[in-house]
């Protein structure tokens, strides 16, 4: 009984000019990334929701979402349903696009899921971002809530209550990958990053 995390991959990246989840950052996909970004934070197994693009990576459970165009809630609800046949009692939610967020921030969430936290969620200097932690038990609701672009965004502000925000600021940065622009920035800073860590 484990927390399990799931990648959302399924856009074709219409602005960036390609699928998101081939973009080549440091020697690995974005989609390598955020699978390496959810196994070192703890999370087993690893789901990544696929849609414009096939994407497959050794020791990954890759799932189809057929509805990709209509946007990330049906992803969401693709990665949560393709979970709901197994036994983990929560699932870490990541984005392909946030190549710079740390390992430490999935382990955080899950650290706070352990401690009793139903809905956890990386926050960047008191700014909710990604990723997200969702217990089992509230999978059925955030489904329903997930429509059109939103993912998960709908249940969370329903359930305020609920969230347990987790500081992540010194783990990383959810800076998002959407223009040319993004990308060449994020290159830089990952070389800076990747200097840093020597």
């Amino acid at each position: 009984m484990g927390v399990a995390g799931v990648l959302l991959a399924a856009g074709n990246g219409s602005r960036l000019g390609q699928p998101k989840a081939t973009v080549e950052l440091a020697g690995s996909t974005l989609a390598e990334r955020g699978v390496a970004l959810l196994r070192d934070g703890g999370a087993d197994p690893v789901i990544v929701v696929t849609g414009a693009i096939p994407v497959e990576i050794p020791g990954v459970i890759s799932v189809h979402n057929p509805d990709w165009e209509s946007g990330m809630g049906s992803s969401l609800g693709t990665g949560l349903l393709a979970l709901s046949n197994g036994d983990a009692e929560a699932a870490v939610i990541a984005l392909v696009d946030q190549p710079l967020i740390g390992a430490a921030a999935v382990s955080r969430l899950i650290a706070a899921f352990r401690s009793g936290a139903q809905i956890a969620v990386a926050a960047y200097e008191g700014i909710p971002r990604n990723p997200v932690l969702i217990a089992r038990q509230y999978w059925p609701a955030v489904l329903e809530m997930a429509v059109g672009d939103t993912g998960a965004r709908p249940f969370l502000r329903a359930h305020a209550d609920l969230v347990t925000l987790i500081g992540c600021g010194d783990t990383g940065s959810p800076d998002d990958v959407d223009t040319q622009e993004d990308l060449a920035r994020i290159r830089r800073e990952a070389t800076v990053r990747s200097k840093e860590s020597f």
